[in-house]
């Protein structure tokens, strides 16, 4: 079930203790956004690869019950690990976002799917197919360590992760 969506700042006003005490972080603000939902949360899958989208596809092709996809591309600005194709199949599939430490390409596409999508860039040149990766494992993006069944929280302002779901 996906998370109320909250506005970042507020949430961080609001919860101080839970900043000092490592159970709220903010991710560093490099991502761009794409998408028609700027406004997402829900709990996290982490992926981590380099240069391949076979295990990101196949997420994005099972049911995302209003999950975010993170994905720790290595930071890699040399390919696009993600494109209009498996963006439209998250949309479909009920996923509220997926956040790319790496590029995407297709981007006009996936501007018009309802979903959240925040990526380093955009590069026209496609990933390897490989089927390398690990599923389901913590990944460090953004200065933070994000691990998989925590909360994504994001907007216009930023990216915040929560060991648990926040309440209103």
């Amino acid at each position: 079930m996906a998370a109320l969506p909250l506005a970042t700042a507020e949430v961080c006003d609001a919860n101080s203790h839970l900043i000092s005490n490592g159970e709220l972080r903010a991710l560093q603000p490099i991502f761009q956004i794409y998408g028609r939902r700027q406004v997402f949360a829900g709990p996290i899958v982490t992926l981590k690869v380099f240069e391949d989208n076979v295990l990101v596809r196949e997420f994005l092709e099972e049911k995302g019950q209003g999950r975010v996809l993170v994905v720790d591309g290595g930071g890699s600005l040399r390919c696009a690990i993600l494109g209009g194709n498996p963006v439209q199949q998250a949309q479909n599939n009920g996923w509220a976002g997926i956040v790319v430490n790496g590029c995407i390409r297709d981007v006009d596409e996936i501007n018009g799917c309802d979903i959240g999508v925040r990526a380093l860039n955009s590069h026209p040149m496609k990933a390897n197919k490989k089927g390398t990766g690990e599923k389901h494992v913590p990944v460090t993006i953004a200065g933070t360590r994000v691990c998989d069944g925590e909360w994504l929280y994001a907007d216009t302002d930023g990216i915040l992760v929560s060991r648990t779901e926040l309440i209103v």
